[in-house]
């Protein structure tokens, strides 16, 4: 070998043993606490100069879920409810799928909400209502829901998410008897206050205005319209254009209240065969009629929809009959929640308890999970309840 190219070789040092891998939570904590003040540094450099307008305009359009957690992150941001620049922004995010404020027949002091996008219960607490007496949610009308007293005495009007809260003048009319309740808001704006219909069945009502923050008798119900009413209870009110819905029987129909002319009006409107639990509700302008379809041994839940030139039932859907195989042979009752275009049902039976959604546009069915009380383990049988729109900015 040329002696030139003797100096090109070196002498191998002795090997060394590859470096350990180190946990992921390792080097991720060696790269944060190199990063931690530059970071600190440059979050208070951005939200310091972040344009205080745009704080609504972002918080407006997160979910409404996020609202139980931004609200306590200072005062500032709570006093974004009260805030008319607020609520504009709100006003321009498209409406969510209703949630439904439902009472347990385990737990009638407490409400349960039930969010049906991300299919979980929340379990808020309204402190404002009485705790001495039962209250029950008996009307909704947009982000607001309306309550009455087990007695049929007293209204309250909150809204759950923000736990807005007002208690209703007592009643000009002293009645006794149980009452149907509508109720509908004045326009789509969250200022434009909403009014509430009380009907009993021999006629008497009331309207209450928020604006005037008093009741109201229009006067008595028109000769044309047969008393008793024979009021179907386990319905609630349908709302369409500013009109009320009410089923009755006795005859067979509904009676109608338009709240911005103050004018009855009764469709005689033969139900059909085989048919319980029936319940009224509302989709894009349609009204819908969802009960219980049972013949010999074999029970099923229908949807029909009201043909507005003949004023008859026409049959729309039923529910898979996979599901309606558990109902056969057993004796089922069910509670319909909500009147808009998602409807919650509640089946059950000595051997059953089964909550299911309904998509009126969709012809979608789903299962509910079972309602828990907070660190409870049984479901809960939901008694009653209602549907509202989740807003941020209804005030009572």
């Amino acid at each position: 070998m040329a002696a030139g190219k003797s100096g090109s070789f070196k002498m191998l040092e002795p090997c060394k043993p590859p470096p350990s891998k180190k946990p992921r939570k390792e080097r991720n904590r060696g790269k944060s606490l190199g990063t931690t003040s530059s970071t600190e540094v440059m979050q208070q450099e951005i939200w310091k100069e972040f344009p205080e307008d745009l704080f609504e305009a972002v918080i407006a359009r997160l979910p409404i879920t996020t609202f139980f957690r931004f609200r306590s992150v200072c005062r500032k941001w709570n006093s974004f409810l009260d805030s008319q620049s607020f609520s504009q922004h709100c006003a321009q995010v498209p409406q969510s799928n209703p949630w439904f404020y439902t009472i347990a027949h385990e737990n009638v002091n407490s409400g349960a909400m039930y969010d049906p996008s991300l299919k979980k219960w929340h379990h808020p607490t309204i402190s404002y209502l009485p705790t001495k007496t039962i209250v029950l949610p008996v009307a909704s009308a947009g982000g607001l829901v309306c309550f009455l007293d087990i007695g049929h005495r007293n209204f309250y009007v909150c809204n759950p998410l923000t736990q807005s809260f007002k208690e209703l003048p007592p009643r000009s009319v002293k009645v006794w008897s149980r009452v149907a309740v509508g109720m509908t808001l004045n326009s789509n704006a969250a200022s434009g206050g909403y009014k509430i219909l009380w009907v009993c069945c021999d006629g008497e009502h009331e309207v209450y205005d928020s604006l005037k923050n008093s009741w109201t008798r229009p006067g008595s119900m028109p000769s044309c319209i047969k008393l008793p009413l024979s009021l179907n209870f386990r319905s609630q009110a349908v709302s369409l254009g500013g009109t009320l819905y009410f089923m009755r029987s006795d005859p067979e129909g509904i009676v109608s209240y338009n709240m911005v002319t103050g004018v009855w009006k009764q469709s005689i409107i033969p139900a059909p065969h085989h048919l319980s639990d029936r319940t009224l509700a509302q989709c894009e302008g349609r009204i819908i009629l969802v009960g219980l379809l049972t013949k010999n041994a074999a029970t099923c839940v229908c949807i029909w929809e009201l043909q507005k030139m003949t004023l008859l039932w026409k049959e729309v859907d039923r529910m898979p009959n996979i599901w309606c195989l558990d109902f056969y042979g057993k004796h089922v009752r069910m509670t319909c929640l909500g009147n808009s275009g998602l409807l919650m049902l509640s089946l059950r039976s000595r051997q059953m308890n089964r909550l299911v959604t309904y998509n009126v546009v969709s012809r979608e069915w789903l299962k509910v999970p079972g309602c828990l009380v907070p660190r409870g383990r049984k479901r809960q049988w939901i008694a009653c309840g209602t549907a509202f729109n989740p807003c941020l900015t209804a005030t009572a």
